[in-house]
């Protein structure tokens, strides 16, 4: 009998410690799985897939400081693009300068309020004038904030009967606000303002 109670006693001590390994076991795997899960979430986090064309193409997510000169170079290029982009239509002119002015503080305004008082935008119409400008480079100063940035550009008009190229100068400061459809780069130009709009047109 006492033989029958040690055999059960030793049989309940191998239980107890095959199930002790078993639970281990299931913690360690269950811990393994969810860091894998976790490292595997964040991979994921990390990869944007953008639909072009019918085409799945893959973009990697990044903090904002990594690209924010990249940013504010494209949001000063694409300022200057709506501003001065222009044709002799009264629509196309209110529709660009509108984008223009969402990325802009009251400076910008301002040079638009002066230009529709010297009668530009009427200018352009009545003579079929289509300007266009071409931005050769941007200098931008990241050591203080706002971002300070100067920016060369060819301003292009088109008349019927001749072209005109003038070297456009302006510079302003960045600062950062927050990003919306009208803003998408989340940057607004302060204290803008044009430094030289000269002639460059060379003569027959």
């Amino acid at each position: 009998m006492f033989t029958h109670l040690k055999n059960i006693e030793t049989a309940f001590q191998h239980i107890k410690r095959f199930s002790y390994l078993l639970i281990s076991g299931c913690i360690l795997i269950s811990g393994f799985a969810l860091y894998k899960s976790y490292q595997f979430a964040s991979a994921t986090n990390n990869h944007v897939y953008i639909l072009a064309n019918g085409k799945a193409l893959e973009a990697f997510a990044a903090d904002r400081k990594d690209n924010i000169p990249v940013e504010a170079r494209d949001h000063i290029r694409m300022f200057h693009h709506y501003f001065f982009t222009l044709d002799p239509d009264e629509k196309v002119i209110d529709a660009n300068i509108g984008k223009a002015l969402y990325l802009a503080d009251e400076s910008a305004r301002n040079q638009y309020n002066g230009l529709k008082e010297k009668s530009y935008y009427n200018n352009l119409i009545s003579g079929n004038i289509s300007q266009q400008i071409q931005v050769d480079s941007i200098q931008l100063d990241m050591n203080q904030y706002p971002y300070y940035f100067k920016c060369y550009a060819i301003q292009k008009l088109t008349r019927s009967t001749s072209n005109v190229n003038k070297m456009l100068i302006t510079q302003g400061y960045l600062r950062n606000v927050s990003r919306s459809d009208n803003n998408p780069h989340g940057f607004l130009i302060e204290r803008w303002e044009t430094l030289a709009n000269r002639d460059t047109t060379l003569s027959p």
